[in-house]
């Protein structure tokens, strides 16, 4: 099943990586779940912490089209540094400890700066995708906006507005793709070990390198989770983002074992 990989070069020393098979992402969320049953307090917490913020920001952007495409979107791009006291919760666990809901807050705070970082580099991402969000409205679209009810139907669906679908998907799906690469396991990585945000990058670059189709299969249960919380206005996400948090440890400890 776990296949060694050469080391790879980085700062700190010699990385191992470890190639598993495709549908490994589905033993992840089955032990996410032995984490959210044995932590179940302070793993619901974040996750209904979240589903408040999220239903905030969509109810905010419910009368901007480009604005409520874009939270969704941007949603899943900070996504990762959502769920990072999930994976204190679980690497508390994993070393036999109690973790409560203060706790893994504590956690965070001992790798404060790493987090800041790559946070803001987050936020950066999800603005710069905002920005470029209403460009393309304004380059391709000229009617009046329609409500958010009747978006997808009229500029998605009619078929008016091709240009503007190529587009705004093929940006999209290259952003959210490079995101992703750099973000898979990048912050468990730095909250397991003395690191920066750039070596973290690469390493979550090299996995997806190393484990192609899994961490593909795996981008589209991050999705299909997220969406069950969008699709009932963030109450599902009390569940899926835990469950995602949870699993994402899992999946870094998996693809990147202990020195």
């Amino acid at each position: 099943m776990d296949e060694p990989l050469p080391s790879f070069e980085h700062p700190l020393g010699h990385l191992h990586f470890r190639r598993v098979e495709a549908t490994r992402p589905f033993v992840w969320l089955s032990r996410a779940l032995s984490d959210m049953r044995a932590r179940p307090g302070p793993s619901l917490a974040w996750g209904a912490l979240f589903a408040i913020l999220g239903f905030l920001i969509l109810s905010y952007a419910s009368g901007r089209p480009y604005l409520f495409t874009a939270a969704i979107s941007g949603f899943l791009l900070i996504g990762p540094l959502a769920a990072a006291g999930l994976y204190e919760i679980s690497r508390r666990r994993e070393m036999g400890q109690a973790c409560s809901f203060m706790d893994s807050v504590r956690g965070l705070a001992r790798h404060g700066d790493s987090l800041l970082y790559f946070g803001l580099f987050l936020v950066i991402a999800m603005i710069s995708w905002e920005r470029i969000s209403a460009i393309l409205f304004a380059l391709f679209y000229s009617g009046d906006l329609p409500n958010v009810d009747h978006f997808y139907r009229q500029i998605f669906l009619s078929g008016d507005y091709l240009h503007f679908v190529v587009a705004y998907v093929f940006i999209g799906a290259a952003i959210a793709a490079l995101l992703y690469s750099l973000s898979a396991i990048s912050l468990p990585f730095l909250m397991d070990r003395e690191s920066d945000v750039v070596t973290a990058m690469m390493a979550s670059m090299q996995v997806i390198g190393h484990n192609l189709v899994a961490m593909i299969l795996w981008a589209f249960l991050i999705v299909a989770l997220v969406g069950i919380g969008f699709a009932t206005w963030m109450l599902g996400l009390v569940i899926t983002l835990p469950l995602l948090g949870h699993a994402t440890w899992h999946a870094y400890r998996d693809l990147i074992p202990k020195d």
